[in-house]
């Protein structure tokens, strides 16, 4: 079995197959796959960013793998009132729902309560197969997670039992 051990940059090499696997899946380092070519495969990756569609991968013996988004069933946003769409991001948002943001409209993998939520706010949703590619949050930068400790940021602690704050960085 083919062991996938590192995500590399750009393609050096020929491509020798294809792994095409959903979000959910794409989220995962350590995974048994089934590759394009009918091949098993297992993910033994660091721990950090989504893969993404395009991203390219070296197995064990040198051989390199593209990744391929999946179709999947996404929920659909248009709408070309920007604060309409704000709202509807900043509600879906506020549940920690990975959204797929673009000119005009929004996606987000099918959730009736969610489509739900965002017809309430007065917007369409439809449904499509589409690869599903949601931003990739914060804190991350060029597909790795990177936490910003050397930039400081301020917090107001309230310690029981003392009269006043007291401010630390972190």
């Amino acid at each position: 079995m083919l062991e996938i051990i590192e995500r590399i940059k750009k393609n050096t090499d020929a491509v020798t197959t294809t792994l095409t696997l959903p979000f959910e899946q794409r989220q995962k380092s350590r995974l048994r796959v089934t590759l394009d070519n009918g091949n098993e495969a297992f993910l033994t990756l660091d721990r950090s960013a989504v893969l993404r569609h395009g991203d390219f991968l070296r197995g064990s013996g040198g051989e390199v793998v593209e990744v391929r988004a999946a179709f999947e069933t996404v929920s659909v946003v248009r709408e070309s009132n920007s604060h309409l769409l704000s709202r509807a991001c900043y509600h879906l948002g506020n549940r920690h729902v990975p959204l797929q943001i673009e000119e005009g409209l929004i996606s987000y993998l099918k959730d009736h309560v969610l489509d739900d939520m965002v017809r309430s706010l007065g917007l369409k949703v439809e449904h499509q197969e589409a690869s599903f590619e949601p931003e990739s949050g914060a804190y991350q930068k060029n597909g790795k997670h990177q936490h910003y400790h050397s930039t400081p940021v301020n917090h107001l602690l309230f310690l029981h039992h003392q009269h006043a704050p007291i401010w630390c960085q972190v």
